[in-house]
């Protein structure tokens, strides 16, 4: 509803946005903790935006920039807007134009404010939303309004304000094999500027930057948090002014020429999700609760996995393969995925992305005998693909090169892994692979894509133009994942590239898991899983037991350690079962039926994690939404100065109901190795109150390095409360 009040509040959960559109682009003039529901607070909080001399004695100088900061408003920080037409109208003094909000206090609340600048010729629109769950996101959208000329955008970027308080910065890094790797440091005057250039989410990514008050961890201190969900080129940043003001925000990183705006042509930002809390646990469940809400949400129990990856590589046999779909119905697999090597000529990295169609020198029936046969024993069937890439050595690169993104038409761009980029923009090449991928999809009944993007976007052009283009890839890849679940419904899709290196809240919004590395590892995956687990719900993350040897770190691991990481995600198996023993195959079967046991609570439940003093030691765990049940995980993954671990404080319980503790041991014997015996609440099994369980915690058993302890706690309702 259209509504002449410019001062308005939005509300959910435990956080409140108070924004003023009153002065052409909105600003956000209190971004944090819930405030009180009295309507008379809003004239005063109006006041908290009114204009000031800075030290400089630049007049008319907002103490709260607006979401896109304009040098005419006095801010002379980032820009929110660079752009001009053939080099002039350089900078706009946006004038509001009109709004509505829409939805009510804990309910999903959208502000979509309208702003014009009659001199340069464009208009902004900029929507603000709150979900019920207490995130928020903003974008914004730009049109050119003149009857003529094109109105270039260089950048778009939007902020939101964090109070004095917000003194650290915690952000992310990262290569292939080890990805979300964080980094903390105070927050310094001037700009924290993370960007990424590599046409895809980037495994370097800062994911999720995070600003909080002095010595901030899971479970303490305030904290704010946003995440740039864009796929392509983008930026993430935090910015300390000299004025004071401290700013999180971020946008897409444009290359010269992508965006030129004909009269009448929008260009839309992506979206900034911003999420308030107190301590990182807090911010972790509004992101869980809100991806939980979606429509689209992935609502069937998450069926085990078997992916054949690092069990065959490239040596693809129909009788090797069935064998390993034999052993995987042995030991409860509901999913089996046939990964890179299927398709024509392809018997390494070197050949044949791009051509997709069964290789018949290795499949004369076609995958038909394979489909059947993993049909037939319960599972569903899953293929991995490599849409956007084209290697040098294929049909296709032979018959389409003007289909490979390239600076110009002359030269290509450094290769990657043998391989180039598809022009997905190009729309023969869009075309061509709707079609292939389609018709497979189509003959196998295909219930699930591992969608790899293995290689950067460099010098990525289009080469009818040579204009730069990883802007319209990326609209591009997303156009093809939704027109192929649209025309294929039912049909699910993992994003991996190279690993984790395309996980973002965009992507997500057309895909079911995330492939978090390609390191599977498990002393990797605690660290990796832990900080993925900040932003996606563990149903989200695929995690999976892979070989006693790693592949990717030639570490050696008990099946125990290796299944216990894999526990806590998307559970599943990477692993060739024709070398496990017997024994193994036993244990591991013991595993996948502790994972169908627990799986819905793990993927309906509260994530929450102990702030541990020693680093040695983590402590983490998920608590059912009645706070009922819980399942809990006490790592080691170091040796420890201390003597002795000291007491793990479990959160997330209800301090007024009475909890069993049940260790949790597979009849195949002890679970972990401890070097002082186990303690004796996991001998003994004692209820104790929830408050008891927080506050003074359960002594830590002195386990070796790389073990994990897992342990359940149960409601006991015929013990009184509060005990």
């Amino acid at each position: 509803m259209s509504v002449s009040t410019s001062v308005h509040t939005l509300t959910a959960a435990a956080t409140s946005l108070v924004v003023d559109v009153g002065s052409g682009v909105p600003r956000v003039l209190h971004w944090g903790a819930r405030l009180g529901d009295d309507p008379v607070s809003e004239p005063f909080l109006a006041t908290l935006g009114e204009t000031q001399f800075g030290a400089d004695g630049l007049p008319g100088q907002h103490r709260h920039p607006a979401v896109l900061p304009e040098q005419s408003a006095g801010w002379i920080g980032t820009p929110g807007l660079e752009g001009h037409r053939n080099g002039t109208a350089f900078s706009t003094r946006f004038v509001a134009a009109g709004h509505e909000i829409s939805g009510r206090p804990d309910q999903r609340q959208m502000l979509v404010s309208r702003a014009v600048d009659e001199a340069v010729q464009v208009a902004l629109t900029t929507t603000i939303e709150l979900s019920a769950e207490g995130v928020a996101r903003i974008r914004a959208s730009l049109t050119n309004i003149a009857q003529s000329g094109t109105y270039t955008v260089n950048a778009m970027r939007l902020v939101l304000p964090v109070p004095n308080e917000a003194q650290e910065i915690l952000d992310f890094t990262g290569r292939h094999l080890r990805e979300r790797t964080p980094q903390r440091h105070p927050f310094h005057a001037g700009t924290h500027l993370r960007e990424s250039r590599r046409g895809r989410t980037g495994s370097d990514a800062s994911f999720l930057l995070t600003a909080g008050t002095a010595g901030f961890g899971f479970r303490q201190g305030e904290v704010w948090a946003v995440h740039t969900a864009w796929s392509g080129n983008h930026v993430t940043f935090a910015e300390l002014g000299l004025n004071g003001v401290r700013l999180l925000g971020g946008g897409e990183v444009l290359l010269p020429g992508e965006v030129n705006l004909e009269p009448g042509h929008t260009y839309t930002s992506p979206w900034l999700y911003a999420v308030h809390g107190d301590g990182l646990d807090a911010v972790a469940a509004s992101f869980h609760k809100d991806l939980r809400a979606r429509a689209d949400h992935p609502a069937s129990p998450r069926p085990v996995v078997l992916n054949t990856w690092e069990a065959v590589y490239f040596d693809h046999d129909l009788d090797s393969l069935i064998e390993l779909a034999t052993l995987g119905e042995k030991v409860g697999v509901e999913r089996f995925v046939l990964d890179d090597g299927w398709f024509l000529g392809r018997r390494d990295d070197r050949k044949g992305l791009g051509d997709w169609q069964v290789d018949p020198a290795i499949w004369p029936d076609g995958l038909h005998p394979l489909v059947e046969a993993v049909r037939s024993k319960g599972m569903q069937f899953g293929l991995w693909f490599e849409p956007e890439m084209v290697s040098d050595d294929s049909e296709l690169a032979r018959a389409h090169p003007e289909w490979i993104l390239a600076p110009d038409g002359q030269r290509l761009p450094l290769t990657g892994r043998h391989q180039h980029v598809l022009n997905l923009a190009n729309p023969q090449a869009f075309g061509h692979l709707l079609e292939s991928i389609g018709d497979l999809v189509a003959e196998y009944r295909i219930d699930y894509i591992k969608w790899d993007h293995n290689r950067d976007l460099v010098e990525a052009g289009d080469r009818r133009s040579g204009t730069a283009g990883v802007h319209a890839q990326t609209l591009a890849a997303y156009a093809l994942m939704d027109e192929l679940r649209h025309r294929h419904p039912g049909l699910e899709i993992e994003s991996c590239s190279s690993g984790g290196g395309r996980v973002d809240l965009e992507v997500l919004q057309r895909t079911d898991r995330v492939w978090a590395s390609d390191c599977i590892d498990p002393m990797e995956r605690q660290r990796i899983q832990r900080w993925t687990s900040l932003m996606l719900p563990l149903e989200l993350v695929g995690s999976h037991v892979g070989a006693p040897t790693a592949h990717t770190t030639d570490r050696t691991h008990s099946l125990a350690f290796r299944a216990a990481t894999a526990l806590f995600g998307h559970f599943g198996i990477e692993w060739d079962l024709r070398n496990a023993t017997p024994q193994e195959l036993d244990e591991l079967g013991q595993w996948v039926a502790l994972y169908k046991e627990e799986r819905r609570l793990l993927h309906s439940g509260t994530a929450v994690h102990c702030d541990y003093p020693d680093d040695a030691y983590w402590a983490h765990g998920v608590v059912s939404q009645d706070r009922t049940r819980a399942l809990f995980a006490f790592v080691a993954l170091d040796t420890s100065a201390a003597a002795q671990p000291g007491r793990i404080r479990l959160p997330g319980l209800d301090p007024d109901l009475a909890y069993r503790i049940e260790p949790v041991t597979l009849s195949s014997g002890a679970l972990v190795r401890t070097r002082s015996g186990q303690p004796s609440w996991w001998l003994d099994r004692p209820v104790v109150s929830g408050k008891t369980l927080e506050a003074i915690g359960l002594q830590g058993p002195m386990l070796y390095p790389e073990q994990a302890l897992l342990f359940r706690l149960v409601a006991d309702h015929s013990t009184q409360k509060g005990i």
